[in-house]
């Protein structure tokens, strides 16, 4: 749990991109701060100096520690604020409790500061990391970008290749990121021009970029040329389209190699790059984002919990007593006696036919979640009417009002 014994005040900003909303308690709840801040360092700064000089240590929460609320952080940092997280899903269930439905930064930093004031629980430290593990949270997503960026990119170009001709999007969809198969796609992107370049040609070009399957990719991509006669309309639109994607697609990869190289640099510079890489099946990517997400896993008391935060953990499906009781029944052979046709009348076959001796048709199973907010609604609705009609309140006693 979050320490929050020495902390003279908690200050809860609710961070927006030209403006944040600031709203600072005491731990006894009193308001001291509740005013918009601009998104600049002077006037951070002059705020935490503030607070620091009238109530000491100040604990500064925030909702999103990325982006936009990142440089709050640094500054409350610097100026000798402590720092914490409250996570969007708590921070959301925690506003359901308060009056009113409206979604502003206003109301959000009144709750986050209220939450970190009673309940510190809920909170996460936001310890400063070094520069490595920094660098390696702007490069991470990049890349993941850019992966996102050539799988759509090569959706794109099979797309259009079963458009128009679907046998060559059999032999050359499955494998767009290859580099002969892009080359080939950027330079001659349409069937005509597959036929145009030349059998002979071809394989002499690509045999470069993949020396093993240059001769078989070819002879396939002419076998499936001749199994369409057939021009779909708008197939000579492809000399345009293709090229350009497939330019684009070739350009991404390129991305993606340069910042393989410049995380593999960083990833080989962190203290604790064996331990994720000696994981069977961890490569360069999937250790930065472990080590990223999961840091030194200072978070986390024990292995279980990290493998439950993971998805990788079993989870209970138990939360509480049931409604139907988590026990046997004791009622023991009552039960059966009462509400069972007895064993001696099932030796015979038409006396438990009977209408009066028939087993009960077991009841329809019950949604005990829709009765208690069904009765909920209906008291509202009966509360409402109550607060609108006049003559309640003239029947009433004055006493029993004013009481």
């Amino acid at each position: 749990m979050f320490d929050t014994e020495d902390v003279g005040a908690f200050l809860g900003l609710g961070v927006g991109n030209s403006a944040h909303h600031g709203h600072g308690l005491t731990p006894a709840g009193k308001k001291v701060f509740d005013k918009p801040l601009p998104n600049s360092e002077p006037k951070l700064r002059a705020v935490f100096d503030k607070l620091d000089a009238r109530f000491g240590t100040v604990l500064v929460i925030v909702g999103q520690p990325a982006s936009i609320g990142a440089l709050p952080l640094t500054v409350a940092r610097d100026a000798g604020c402590k720092v914490a997280y409250l996570p969007g899903l708590a921070m959301r269930r925690i506003a359901d409790l308060y009056p009113g439905e409206d979604k502003s930064d206003a109301k959000d930093a009144a709750v986050i500061a209220d939450a970190g004031r009673t309940m510190p629980h809920t909170l996460r430290s936001l310890e400063l990391t070094d520069e490595i593990t920094a660098e390696l949270t702007v490069l991470t997503p990049f890349d993941q970008d850019l992966a996102a960026e050539a799988t759509r990119t090569s959706n794109r170009i099979r797309g259009l290749l079963t458009q128009f001709h679907p046998s060559l999007e059999r032999v050359l969809g499955p494998r767009p990121d290859h580099q002969a198969v892009t080359w080939l796609l950027e330079r001659h992107g349409s069937p005509a021009a597959l036929r145009k370049a030349g059998r002979r040609r071809l394989i002499e070009r690509i045999r470069p970029k993949a020396p093993r399957m240059a001769t078989r990719l070819i002879h396939d991509v002419f076998d499936a040329l001749d199994q369409q006669t057939v021009v779909a309309p708008g197939t000579g639109t492809l000399d345009t389209v293709i090229p350009s994607l497939a330019r684009s697609l070739s350009a991404v990869h390129e991305q993606r190699r340069a910042m393989e190289t410049q995380i593999n640099t960083l990833l080989e510079a962190h203290s604790l790059s064996q331990v994720p890489t000696s994981m069977p099946g961890v490569g360069v990517r999937t250790a930065a984002v472990l080590l990223v997400t999961v840091g030194d896993g200072s978070d986390f008391p024990s292995a279980a919990h990290l493998a439950s935060y993971a998805g990788l953990a079993p989870a209970t499906k138990l939360s509480g007593t049931s409604i139907h009781g988590e026990h046997a029944p004791r009622g023991g052979n009552r039960q059966l006696q009462t509400r069972h046709v007895p064993l001696r009348l099932c030796l015979h076959e038409r006396r438990p036919s009977l209408p009066h001796l028939r087993r009960p048709a077991p009841r329809p199973r019950q949604n005990h979640t829709q009765a208690p907010l069904r009765l909920a609604r209906q008291r509202i609705s009966v509360l409402s009417a109550m607060l609108r009609d006049e003559t309640f309140y003239e029947s009433r006693a004055p006493e029993a009002v004013v009481a």
